[in-house]
């Protein structure tokens, strides 16, 4: 079965909010610090998951630019200067379909490191 490709990808600065049209019929509101912090990037995802790299400080992010790659997926560069992750539809689609429970695993690996979403 393929991948669900997407139909449309509108980013609203004003509300620093990805909006991710799906040919499923979802729809996903991925807030840029939800991607941010959420990067398939080694920087971030390290090079298996004991190397992850906790993400703190990025409430305010936004996205500068939205780049293509090739047919399956899109490089999100953030104005905190950030570019260096790869968004491809299947993790776009699956940070979309579990945002409720990473977000709060996220949370609570902010709250256990003494971290914060405030720059």
């Amino acid at each position: 079965m393929a991948a669900p490709q997407p139909t449309d990808i509108t980013l609203h600065r004003a509300s620093r909010v990805l909006e991710v049209a799906f040919d499923t019929g979802e729809t996903f509101r991925l807030p840029c610090e939800y991607l941010r912090v959420h990067s398939p990037s080694a920087e971030v995802q390290g090079h298996g998951p004991s190397q992850r790299v906790l993400q703190f400080g990025k409430q305010n992010v936004n996205i500068a630019a939205i780049e293509p790659v090739g047919q399956y997926g899109v490089k999100l560069v953030f104005d905190d200067g950030h570019d260096t992750g790869i968004f491809s539809w299947s993790v776009l689609h699956d940070i979309g379909t579990h945002q409720v429970e990473k977000w709060q695993t996220y949370l609570d690996e902010l709250a256990a490191a003494g971290k914060s979403r405030e720059p």
